[in-house]
Parts: structure tokens; C-alpha cells; sequence
């Protein structure tokens, strides 16, 4: 199996595991259940998230098993009274189990909103139960990444960012997924050669202090640099003091072009990056290099991006790496895997499910649901939650607001499309670049409020008005 393919059922948390067995024990094991996979509250304060970990879904779902090691560990497990844990004929149904699971889902790299679906699994509840944690597993790390990239993707408007940040993910898994989802986010390259092998995006890249430092000079490093790679020049100016780094880059700029090679950029890596960047834009100038890009770095996201936009900066690339892949000001997205509808049997009818809490924002909605997105003017609107059974009215309630809104738009299309019927897979996954495309123009119909960095607009959530009446009487039976 390849390096990120899932390692069967096993992916998994223990409580699943002996839920399934209770389930199994109390004769539940064929009811049908319906679950949804969200998110409460959009991260990194921002108003929108990008769903992105499709295709590991579809991997987890095609190769889920219990293998005979499985087995074997699992028999090995004991409760409180040093007893198994569990039957061995419940092992054996484990071992036998397929997932005759129906999938919903929206496409990879579509924006979705806090409380909406972004998958809805139905089917036996045991198959259910043991797909929450890998599926959580699995689209909180992409769609967080993905939903950060986009972020500075806004930030940088029209100048390019290449995601630098292998070193510093928390594992390979975690490298190769962040590159993959900057990519689709919007990022112009990646440092990471494999994933640009893997997932067909551009390589990008330099060279470190250490190769400066392992020669007699800086502008020995730069000229020797040149001549190994004239046509991928760029030089890193800060190892002992940027300006005189930016000296010596032109000098070393020169013989490379004077030799055919082409001096493609310096790279700012320290210090203040607003005035380095001016001053190092105004040398270039004065020395003919006015097509000489400037690239800079050094722990930079959105909001820096942001302020150094906002003041002028001369920076024409951003290279982003440790809080980009880490998410570092979030780092995790916090999706939820709730049941909302559950029967004992095929010819029975369905019970509708919430969960309640304390914090209002716990509080889930109940029924088969699906979303519809209006949109207007160009941007999205509304998504309206409805029933699939009880169809959708012109009448909805907003979920931030409580306030009764009539969602309405030029145009509209029912989010989720069909992954797995029956375990089946019946959707062909598209290309990274399709997915890439399909994420540009969905951000295309936020709008500039929506992709704020800072305070930005809520978006209309709504939950149709009969299935609002539905969750309003299990709350008042509750």
C-alpha cells in the first residue's frame, strides 16, 4: 500500500469499536442509521471553510477491513476483569463486515459553511459508527489546511505563493496532504519534490545559508551558484547582512547574465521585510535588474501578508511554510460526526435524532438532510439544510440569527452528489488540477466581505422551516 494509503478498519478510535460490539450484542446491528459530518464554526475566525481529503475518503471506504492481525489484537484485548473484551463471534462479524454504505458528499474543493453536511453517510449503523473517526481524521486536516492556504492566497491578491513548509509538518503524511491542499487553495508551487512528483505541482526552490557559509565569500557562493544553475538563480541575501547580501547578488547578477544565465530573484528571509524590500527593489532598479523578482519569507500567513501589502511592501513572491502546514493559529478544525436519523428497518419509519447541550452551538439538526445554495449576483448567499423527504419551501430559519429569512437567488444547486451507493463507488474522482479549478471558482463567489481576513461577514446558514419545526418539537419533547 502506498505511503498514505489507510491501514484497514484499524484507523480507528477504541469507542467505536465497542460501540459496534453493543450494537452487535443489542441487536442493532441492522438498523439503518443516517450520520452528517460538519463543522460548527468556521476557523481561523474567517467565515468559510474549502472541503478537501475526498480522495482519501474514497481510499478509506474501498479498502476498510479487518484483517486476520486485526483480529488477533483485538482478541487480545481485555476489560476490567481481565476477560476478553469481546466475543469472538463478534470478531467474526467484524472480520466479515463490507461497507454497504450510501455517501453523499460535496465535491473537493468546494466551500462549505458551519452546520451544512459535507458528507452524509447512511447505512447499517455498525458501518456507520466505524467510519467517524477516520473521516474525521481525514477532512479536518485537509479542509483546515486547504481553508488556511486560501487565506494567504487572499492575502497576497495577485502575487504568487509558494508553500515551503515540509520541515516543519508534523509528519510525511501531513507534508505531502499540506502541499496538496496549498495547491488547490491557490499556491503557485511547492518545495516539497515529492508531492510535486505525486500530485503534479510546480517545484520551487533555492538554496540555504549553508551554501553560502560553506564557501570562502558570499559573492564566491552566489557566483558558483550561477554557474551550477543559471537557470534557476535565486540567491538568498540575509546569511550576513541583507544589504550588503543584495550587493553582492548584483555583482554575481551580472557575470551571470553576462554568461547567458538569467538572475532570477534574491529571497529575503529575516528581518524587517517591509523596508529590506524597498531598499532591495530600489538597488535592483539602479543596477538594470528591474525583472529580477523579489521572494521573502520568515514565518509569514495571512496577516502578515496583509500588513505588508497594506504599506507597500516591494514584495513580488511570498513563501509561506511552518503556519501554513501546522495551521499554526488553529490547529485543528473541530468537525463533528452526528447521527440525525436512525429506523429499525427498511419498511419502518425514520426517527429523527438531535443531540442537545448546553452550548447552543452543540446542538445538532435532525432528518435526512441535504443543502441547497442560492446565489446571487455572482455570490453565494444562502445554503438552506432541508429534509430530502419533506422538499424544500421558500421559508427557512437562520441558524446564527434565529431570524425567518426567504432565501432566494439567480441560481441555485443542491450541494451534495452521490460518492457510494451501496459501498460502491459511483463517482470518478477528479484531477488535482480540476480540483484546483473547481476551488478558484468557488472562492470567485465569495464575496470581498466573506474572504476578510479581519471581521469578516457571517454567511446565511438557514435550516428549511419544516424540518426547523421538527428539531423545535424533539427540543420541546426533550
Amino acid at each position: 500500500m502506498g505511503i498514505l494509503k489507510h491501514k484497514g478498519a484499524m484507523l480507528n478510535d477504541l469507542y467505536q469499536i465497542t460501540m459496534a460490539y453493543a450494537y452487535w450484542k443489542n441487536e442493532m446491528a441492522d438498523y439503518e442509521a443516517v450520520f452528517n459530518l460538519f463543522y460548527r464554526k468556521a476557523p481561523f475566525k474567517g467565515s468559510y471553510a474549502v472541503f478537501t481529503g475526498l480522495d482519501q475518503v474514497v481510499d478509506l471506504v474501498e479498502n476498510f477491513q479487518f484483517n486476520d492481525d486485526d483480529i488477533e489484537f483485538l482478541k487480545s484485548l481485555n476489560g476490567v476483569d481481565e476477560q476478553p473484551l469481546f466475543d469472538r463471534d463478534f470478531l467474526e462479524y467484524l472480520k466479515n463486515l463490507s461497507l454497504d454504505v450510501d455517501i453523499l458528499g460535496v465535491e473537493e474543493g468546494t466551500v462549505v459553511f458551519p452546520n451544512t453536511p459535507i458528507l452524509r453517510i447512511q447505512g447499517p449503523i455498525i458501518a456507520c459508527q466505524l467510519l467517524e473517526t477516520p473521516l474525521l481524521n481525514i477532512v479536518n486536516f485537509d479542509t483546515l489546511i486547504t481553508t488556511k492556504a486560501a487565506r494567504v492566497c487572499a492575502a497576497a491578491k495577485s502575487s504568487p505563493v509558494f508553500e515551503f513548509g515540509l520541515r516543519r509538518a508534523q509528519g510525511v503524511g501531513a507534508g505531502l496532504r499540506s502541499s496538496r491542499s496549498a495547491w488547490i487553495a491557490g499556491c503557485a508551487g511547492t518545495s516539497n519534490v515529492l508531492a510535486a512528483q505525486k500530485y503534479g505541482i510546480p517545484a520551487k526552490g533555492t538554496h540555504a545559508h549553508s551554501w553560502v557559509m560553506s564557501h570562502d565569500s558570499e559573492l564566491e557562493s552566489f557566483r558558483n551558484y550561477g554557474k551550477a544553475l543559471p537557470n534557476n538563480c535565486t540567491l538568498l541575501v540575509d546569511t550576513y547582512g541583507t544589504e550588503q547580501g543584495v550587493q553582492n547578488a548584483i555583482v554575481a547578477g551580472k557575470e551571470i547574465e553576462e554568461a547567458g544565465g538569467k538572475f532570477s530573484a534574491i529571497r529575503l528571509d529575516s528581518g524587517d521585510l517591509l523596508e529590506l524590500s524597498k531598499m532591495a527593489r530600489k538597488a535592483l532598479n539602479k543596477a538594470g535588474f528591474k525583472d529580477t523578482k523579489i521572494v521573502a519569507s520568515n514565518d509569514l500567513d495571512e496577516y502578515a501578508i496583509e500588513e505588508l501589502k497594506s504599506k507597500g511592501a516591494r514584495i513580488d513572491i511570498y513563501g509561506v511554510g511552518t503556519r501554513l502546514v501546522t495551521a499554526f493559529d488553529q490547529p485543528a478544525l473541530g468537525g463533528v460526526y452526528k447521527i440525525s436519523a436512525l429506523r429499525k428497518s427498511a419498511d419502518d419509519e425514520w426517527q429523527y435524532k438531535l443531540k442537545l447541550s448546553d452550548e447552543h452551538i452543540k446542538i445538532s439538526n435532525p432528518g435526512l438532510q441535504r443543502v441547497k445554495r442560492f446565489t446571487q449576483n455572482g455570490f453565494f448567499e444562502y445554503d438552506v439544510i432541508y429534509d430530502e423527504l419533506k422538499g424544500i419551501s421558500d421559508m427557512a430559519v437562520n441558524l446564527r440569527t434565529g431570524m425567518t429569512e426567504y432565501p432566494e437567488g439567480d441560481e441555485s444547486e443542491d450541494l451534495l452528489i452521490e460518492i457510494f451507493k451501496d459501498g460502491k463507488l459511483q463517482y470518478e474522482l477528479p484531477s488535482v488540477e480540476q480540483i484546483r479549478e473547481h476551488c478558484k471558482s468557488q472562492l470567485a463567489k465569495l464575496s470581498p466581505r466573506m474572504k476578510a481576513i479581519i471581521f469578516p461577514d457571517f454567511y446565511k446558514v438557514c435550516l428549511e422551516d419544516e424540518i426547523y419545526q421538527v428539531k423545535r418539537d424533539l427540543l420541546q419533547a426533550n
